[in-house]
């Protein structure tokens, strides 16, 4: 999306449900096992009660709704805020939402609220992102 094209309150979504193999997935990928995401039995022991996905699984659907649709494609983070609220689990279907609250033309950056919700609509993540939009040319 070109720079030009952003306005305050525009609003662009993503959803996608959790799955088990999601979890087991982003631990091989970032190494992290803690058995509150791999261990039912442990997990369990837990104040949640089951195992959890990863916070930071939850903030990837952010950075698929920023990469992807608002801003989109060229757009670069710069920095990101997450408040996680609540657990995600598998199973749990999450709506990543991403709105305009600041364009600062000057040096090219949007600042954005970014907030993921479940199927119930309970907030599960709350946050604010700064990214740089660069128009990149299309290739002909």
């Amino acid at each position: 999306m070109r720079f030009d094209e952003l306005s305050l309150g525009q609003t662009a979504t993503i959803r996608k449900t959790i799955t088990q193999a999601d979890i087991e997935v982003f631990a091989g990928l970032t190494g992290d096992f803690n058995p509150i995401h791999m261990d039912a039995q442990y997990a369990g022991r837990t104040r949640f009660g089951g195992r959890i996905a990863h916070g930071m699984l939850t903030a990837g659907l952010v950075s698929q709704v920023l990469g992807m649709r608002l801003p989109g494609t060229g757009a670069v983070y710069l920095s990101q805020t997450l408040r996680f609220k609540a657990p995600v689990r598998a199973g749990d279907t999450i709506e990543a939402r991403a709105e305009v609250l600041e364009l600062m033309p000057e040096k090219r950056r949007v600042r954005l609220r970014t907030l993921c919700v479940n199927q119930s609509g309970d907030t599960v993540l709350d946050g604010e992102a700064l990214m740089l939009v660069d128009d990149v040319p299309t290739l002909s």
